[in-house]
């Protein structure tokens, strides 16, 4: 079965991509919203603080006119107890020019005369008018803010300055009660020139990249408050930091769970087509050798060639041979399914290894159809180790046959052994094939594959033999390498670790 990884890749990447797309919407839009509604806390703190501030300075007025009966405020306006008991029946605002060493500023004054005349009265009504007093809510909280400034104003230019220290402080509190917790500094500014009557903003202090507020707070809209914090931009980037850390890695999460599903998908086709091969090749491998010692033994049994003692030995030889190729093949298939198990179960013994290795290279001479010149050599002398003899066997097996069945029409392989100070043994098995390309080394020790040979077919296999040997030699504390250079032949090094588990 051919899976469509085309489609599945092209559906994965849409997928993403709208993931991402959704995503970057939504933290865009929360960031849009945390945002405005930081600013609105900030503008909301900076007008709190200007009412608490303006009511401190009058609170602290009434009670120096209550202990003091009547008081004269900075020499402009004198206030007694009279205003106080009327103060809710006159509320009458008139605005008297004066100048300041500052410059030219508007000064307004209390009047506690019962006696308007009707020219204020018409522009009261005017006035109240243009506001729409008592149209709606909205219209009220303008009344409220005018009031306001007028208070505001009276108590500058009759009282005392603004207290900066106050208003910074009620600010402070503002922000922080709303978990804000921002940097900000406040000055008072004449607009009309844009000079700084009073700050609390250090020298140091670059304003270049800072977020500046202004609040007019006097009923001739010439003075303000200037407030100076952190871009907001700034702030609600540290207020979304758990918010983006958690998305990124949902979203590498997500990343990374799609990539290893492409990899399982390209790893589930390559292994469908090893399994398709190694089915072609399983089932040629085992038609062989039953038909030709079934065509072997017909010969015997109905063409008289049993007869002859020559030809007997001679096809009962080959029945012999092709059924130990059978054995062999039918032995790894059931290796292969062992070696999955958890409970696969290894008998050490002491092994010679030179007697072990003699009788595989006999075995190998036996059944080479081409002339095999196989070398062997150990260090020290009657080198013995502690192994699974079968297993080992096998190993050393699959390497030699390996070795003959990718050499050319001579072959010369050299089996060394030598056991290092350290105790490790390492059995080397040196041919002189057709090699093996530094990417294909890569895959050599892989479930079902097989090194590329082009158009050659003579080189039978069905991709196990160094996987298996790899898979037991992990279970047998031990470690195969591979080195090999194209037309220049290979070296499998088998290394038996000593006390490693």
């Amino acid at each position: 079965m051919k899976l469509p990884i085309r489609h599945i890749a092209v559906l994965v990447l849409i997928s993403l991509l709208g993931i991402f797309a959704y995503q970057g919407y939504w933290l865009g839009n929360m960031y849009k919203a945390t945002q405005a509604n930081t600013k609105s806390i900030i503008r909301d703190a900076i007008q709190n603080a200007d009412h608490v501030e303006v009511f401190m300075r009058a609170d602290s007025l009434g009670r120096a006119l209550r202990v003091n009966g009547s008081a004269s405020i900075t020499g402009k306006v004198a206030f007694s107890n009279y205003f106080d008991k009327h103060l809710e029946e006159h509320q009458l605002v008139k605005r008297t020019d004066i100048k300041n060493e500052v410059g030219k500023t508007k000064h307004y004054s209390l009047s506690l005369n019962e006696d308007i005349d009707s020219d204020s009265a018409k522009t009261d009504k005017r006035r109240d008018d243009s506001l729409g007093i008592g149209k709606s809510f909205h219209s009220l909280e303008r009344l409220g803010t005018e009031l306001q400034k007028a208070l505001h104003t009276a108590l500058d230019l009759t009282y005392s300055n603004i207290n900066l220290s106050h208003f910074d402080s009620v600010m402070h509190h503002e922000l922080k009660a709303h978990q804000l917790n921002i940097r900000h500094y406040t000055q008072v500014v004449a607009l009309a020139n844009d000079s700084v009557m009073m700050s609390s903003l250090p020298s140091s202090v670059d304003t270049s990249r800072m977020d500046h507020w202004e609040r007019i707070y006097d009923i001739s809209n010439q003075f303000a408050y200037r407030v100076y914090t952190e871009p907001t931009g700034v702030v609600v980037l540290k207020q979304m930091t758990g918010i983006l850390v958690s998305s990124f890695f949902i979203l590498l999460i997500i990343v990374a769970s799609f990539v290893y599903l492409i990899r399982i998908i390209l790893q589930q086709r390559t292994l469908d087509e090893m399994k398709t091969d190694f089915t072609n090749n399983v089932t040629h491998e085992l038609k062989t050798p039953i038909a030709v010692a079934y065509a072997a033994n017909d010969a015997l049994l109905h063409f008289k060639q049993g007869e002859v003692k020559e030809q007997r030995d001679r096809y009962l030889q080959i029945s012999m041979e092709q059924l130990q190729r059978l054995s062999r093949l039918v032995e790894q298939i059931l290796s292969m399914s062992m070696e999955r198990r958890k409970t696969l179960t290894l008998h050490p013994e002491t092994i010679v290894v030179r007697d072990l290795i003699r009788s595989l290279i006999e075995q190998q001479k036996l059944k080479a159809e081409k002339p095999v010149e196989i070398v062997y050599a150990e260090e020290p002398d009657g080198l013995t180790l502690e192994a699974d003899r079968t297993h080992l066997g096998n190993i050393i097996g699959n390497l030699l046959d390996n070795a003959i069945k990718y050499s050319g029409d001579v072959v010369r392989v050299e089996v060394n052994c030598r056991r290092d100070e350290t105790g490790n043994v390492t059995i080397a098995v040196k041919d002189n094939g057709i090699g093996i390309s530094a990417e294909c080394q890569k895959h050599v020790f892989e479930k079902f594959y097989r090194v590329p040979t082009g158009n050659r077919h003579d080189r039978k296999g069905y991709g196990l033999g160094l996987y298996y040997v790899s898979t037991i030699l992990t279970r047998m504390n031990g470690s195969i390498r591979v080195e090999s250079e194209p037309g220049n032949g290979s070296t499998f090094t088998v290394t038996l670790w000593k006390g490693r588990k």
